[in-house]
This record gives structure tokens, sequence and C-alpha cells, in this order.
């Protein structure tokens, strides 16, 4: 399971917890301009807006997980299982396979709007991208500077949500997922007054009692909540190293450490990684579970007129800075 969220302090951040018991060996990857991007159902597209993501590359093409591209446009997938419901190919619009859709939008589109206005000509496919990775249940959450969607393509369609409130997560589906903040109006991040009895001398013994009743499980539904009332009340400075720290410590609200999430044989659901992209300044910063030290790679320190993949291995060992 994951959790997707942004953050616009002043210049603008999104990025993910990739939450699974598996890793596929992904990396930070660059496609370039020129790399032509094909499509099972549709025709290559040779030139395009750069991207820069996490993604699993399998034959020379990067599956990808999260990524923006050069004009600030970001996407990330996440697990929707029992709920996403692909279709079958029809006419007059472009039929596009799950593992396709980054791509497809980003490569293309500029702004959430301008992908709203190619969503209205999309049709997501029951398509797998081989006989060894089959085709993944998910919802994406789409950003830019200004704004952010939901796409979920369900039984009843494709749905659109504007997100107002800058974060995703897994199920249920994302309006059941805001109307369920209706339960938490209550909580506050200043101190409660008494309104249980007037009655009653009853008084505040600890700080945070506003946040009674805040979440604190690892479930889909409890992570969105936790996420969003941290993103929603979050204060950081301005500068680019107080605010991509305070966006990980934001993700950090949600983490899951090995142990907590037993999916059986031994293998337990973890915080593989965790991105901020910078949207601004096309820079993709990550954390792995097992390396809490801040990477960067930036997307406009490489040839984006090239035709071949940019593709940069994980740093994933602990680095410790001994100060003695």
């Amino acid at each position: 399971m994951c959790t997707a969220i942004t953050y616009y302090p002043k210049k603008h951040y999104f990025g993910r917890n990739l939450d699974l018991e598996y890793s596929y060996h992904e990396q930070v990857v660059i496609t370039p301009r020129n790399y032509s991007f094909a499509f099972r159902k549709e025709r290559k597209i040779e030139n395009h807006y750069a991207l820069i993501g996490m993604a699993y590359v399998q034959d020379d093409y990067p599956l990808y997980y999260d990524a923006m591209n050069e004009k600030g446009l970001s996407m990330a997938g996440l697990n929707f299982p029992e709920n996403a419901s692909y279709k079958e190919e029809k006419e007059n619009v472009s039929n596009i396979a799950p593992f396709e859709f980054i791509p497809w939008v980003l490569s293309q589109c500029a702004t959430v709007e301008e992908a709203k206005t190619l969503l209205t000509k999309t049709n997501l496919i029951q398509a797998n991208f081989s006989d060894d990775l089959l085709v993944s249940p998910l919802h994406w959450m789409i950003s830019d500077q200004k704004t952010s969607i939901v796409v979920e393509c369900v039984q009843s369609g494709l749905n659109v949500y504007d997100n107002e409130v800058g974060v995703l997560t897994n199920n249920p589906p994302f309006d059941m997922q805001l109307f369920h903040l209706n339960n938490y109006l209550h909580l506050a991040t200043t101190q409660p007054e008494n309104t249980f009895s007037k009655k009653l001398p009853l008084k505040t013994y600890s700080r945070g009692m506003g946040g009674l009743g805040l979440p604190g499980d690892l479930s889909s539904q409890s992570r969105f909540v936790k996420a969003a009332f941290t993103r929603m009340n979050s204060i950081s400075k301005e500068g680019e190293i107080e605010s991509i720290s305070q966006f990980f410590h934001i993700l950090e609200s949600v983490y899951q450490q090995r142990g907590c999430v037993d999916m059986g044989n031994g293998q337990y659901e973890i915080t593989i990684y965790s991105s901020c992209c910078n949207l601004d300044d096309g820079i993709y910063y990550y954390k792995t579970y097992e390396n809490s030290q801040i990477t960067a790679v930036h997307l406009f320190h490489e040839n984006l007129e090239s035709k071949k993949l940019i593709c940069y291995d994980l740093i994933e060992k602990q680095q410790i800075n001994y100060q003695n």
C-alpha cells in the first residue's frame, strides 16, 4: 500500500511512500525528450517532455511508479485492489494500458488542466506488460504547481476528482475517503476545551490532546486521515532544505516499519522508498528503507535531447556521518 502527498510552502513538491513486501530493484530513471515512447494500441510518441521518476526498467521500457516531467506535472500510481476495473478497447478514443498511463500523460501534458482534457479521450484497458508482469489494480494522483486530481477507473467508468486535500492512499475510493474526514472535524492542533460536561472539572494533562482520536494504525483509510491532518497543518520555512525535510517528515507520519504488517511466509510490508519531487526545479529526492539520507537526482543536469534512458541505481546502504 502507499501514500502520496503534495506540499506547497513556497516552491511546489510532490512525492510518495511506496509500501510493499518486495522490490523490483527500481531505479531513478530519466526519459529524455527523444526517447521513443511505444504504446500497445496507440502511435509512438517520438518527441515529448522529459521525465524523471522511480521506475522498473524492463525491455528498455520505464515502468514508472511515480514521475514528474520538465514542466512540473507529476503523477503517481497507487494500489487500488478490488476497485480498479479496466475496460475493453473502444473506438474514437486512445486505448492505454495502465503501465503506460504515466508516460502517456506526462509525455504530452504540462498542467493538470491539460491532463483533464486528455483524460476525456483516454480509455484504460485491461492489458498485461508481459506474461510475467501482470496488470496492477491502480489509481493515480496527478499534480502541478496549482492543483491536484485523482483518477480512478472503476466498474462505472473513469472518475476524476479534484483533490483539495493533496493526499492519496489506497482503498476505499477517493470520494469515500474524503467523506470519512468528516468523522475527524473535531481534531485540532491546539489544546481542547472541556465540552464533555460543565459539571466535571476536566483538564488537559498532556500536550497534543487536540489530536486525540487521530488514527495511528497502518490501514489505508487511517493513513489517509493521518497524512491529511499532518500535511494540512504542516509548517516549515520556505528554503529548499527546510521544505524537503518537512516533506519527508510528513511522509514519515505514515511510514511502515518491518514487522508491523505481516504478509506471511516471512514477508513484511515496509516503506521501500520515499520520494519528493521539486516541481519547479526538476529535482527528484529519495530515501530508502535502509538509507535515511536524502539523495537527489537533477533532471536538468542531463542531456535531455538524448534518445536513451538514463538510470541511477538507488543508494540503499545506510550513510552515517561520524563526527569523531
